[in-house]
C-alpha cells in the first residue's frame, strides 16, 4: 500500500510575490486587505501552503484510517472567479457564523466570496477565531513545529 503524500505542502514561495502575480487590480487589494484581517485576528504569520493557498498556523492530523499529514489552520486564496476562504469544516458553529456572513457560497471544506465588499469583515473574524479554536479542541496535541 503506497503511503498518501499531501499536495498542499508548505512552501518558501513569497505570500507577497503570489499575491503581486494575481491579474485582477481589485482581487489583488482584497488579498491584501485579507492578508492584513487573517494575521490580525489569527496571529500567525501568513505561509504559502501549495502553489496559491495563503495560510496560517498549522495542525498535524490523524484519521482513523491512518491518513495523516499538515495543513493550515485557516487561509484563503484569491482565485479567477472567486476568492476561496478554507474554515475547518465540522463545527456547528460555523454554519450559524455563515448566516450572518454575507453574499457567499459553500464546498465541501471552502466558503466562497466574489469579494469582501460582499461580507461582514466582524463575522470574517469570527469564523478565523472559530476555525482555529475547533482545530486546535480537535487536535489537541499539536505544536508548530515546520
Amino acid at each position: 500500500m503506497t503511503k498518501y503524500e499531501a499536495k498542499t505542502k508548505m512552501t518558501d514561495q513569497s505570500v507577497i510575490e503570489f499575491i503581486e502575480s494575481v491579474e485582477s487590480e481589485k482581487k489583488r487589494e482584497d488579498a491584501y486587505k485579507l492578508l492584513k484581517i487573517f494575521e490580525e485576528t489569527s496571529g500567525y504569520e501568513a505561509k504559502m501552503w501549495g502553489p496559491s493557498i495563503i495560510g496560517f498556523g498549522s495542525y498535524h492530523y490523524k484519521y482513523a484510517s491512518g491518513h495523516e499529514g499538515n495543513a493550515a489552520l485557516v487561509g484563503f486564496s484569491p482565485r479567477k472567479a472567486k476568492i476561496s476562504l478554507y474554515f475547518a469544516p465540522g463545527d456547528h458553529r460555523r454554519e450559524e457564523l455563515l448566516l450572518r456572513f454575507g453574499k457567499h457560497t459553500t464546498g465541501k471544506a471552502c466558503v466562497y466570496i466574489n469579494k469582501i465588499a460582499d461580507i461582514k469583515e466582524d463575522v470574517l473574524k469570527e469564523l478565523i477565531t472559530q476555525s482555529i479554536d475547533f482545530l486546535q479542541k480537535l487536535y489537541p496535541n499539536n505544536k508548530e513545529t515546520f
